[in-house]
């Protein structure tokens, strides 16, 4: 008994190790803060998303957009300085990152994608970036999208999407580099501001500050 009790012991310290070395990011906003973990099967994601962070690029830029059970959107350098009412959403920052897309990361909600226009190769924007809301879907719902594209659900996505939701036809469509750790109830607030016809909030919603969180070393026994 007590060697599978250490052994389970291990198990979880081992999980909570792997856990502790992915790189995290810290969005403080108007309503409290939204922490990332950013995935390492996307390295062009992951370290662009780093170097805007390091370089302090986000700090006091909003989220333009904003649509409940679906996504909230920031990043856009236009909207530092906006004035109110203006529409954004087209503004650029650096080079397009050849899109990542995998079938591992998927649109579940809490996920963290990366916006991008209509080009053909599916190139991500530079700056701007997405975190999903999203709703419940039922097998239903996951068969006409997979009739309506080329992703095919695992049994785990499909179980994902039936219980906590997300916005599983965007598979296949966006590079998805990261989830949220921390703060969805302040991704559901953001998301629930009153907005105009371009999704803008009425209220400005800032991103204060946005930091690379610093990794704290695990000890072994």
């Amino acid at each position: 008994m007590k060697k599978i009790l250490l052994f389970t012991i291990a198990v979880i310290f081992m999980q909570t190790a792997v856990f502790a070395q992915k790189t995290k990011i810290e969005i403080t906003t108007d309503y409290g803060k939204i922490v990332l973990m950013l995935y390492d099967n996307t390295p062009k994601h992951r370290d662009n998303m780093i170097k805007l962070a390091k370089e302090h690029f986000f700090d006091s830029l909003l989220f333009h957009r904003v649509i409940p059970e679906f996504v909230i959107q920031g990043g856009d350098p236009n909207s530092k300085h906006a004035a109110a009412g203006a529409n954004l959403g087209d503004g650029e920052h650096g080079n397009r990152i050849p899109a990542e897309i995998n079938d591992v990361a998927y649109h579940k909600r809490g996920a963290l994608g990366m916006a991008r226009d209509n080009n053909p190769e599916k190139a991500s924007s530079g700056c701007q970036f997405y975190i999903v809301i999203g709703r419940k879907l039922t097998d239903q719902d996951l068969d006409n999208i997979e009739k309506r594209g080329t992703r095919k659900f695992t049994a785990e996505q499909r179980a994902t999407y039936k219980t906590i939701g997300g916005t599983a036809f965007l598979d296949g469509g966006y590079t998805v580099f990261g989830e949220v750790l921390e703060g969805m109830d302040i991704v559901e607030k953001i998301a629930a501001e009153p907005r105009n016809a371009a999704d803008r909030p009425n209220k400005d919603v800032h991103m204060l500050k946005v930091r690379v969180v610093k990794k704290k070393f695990l000890g072994v026994f």
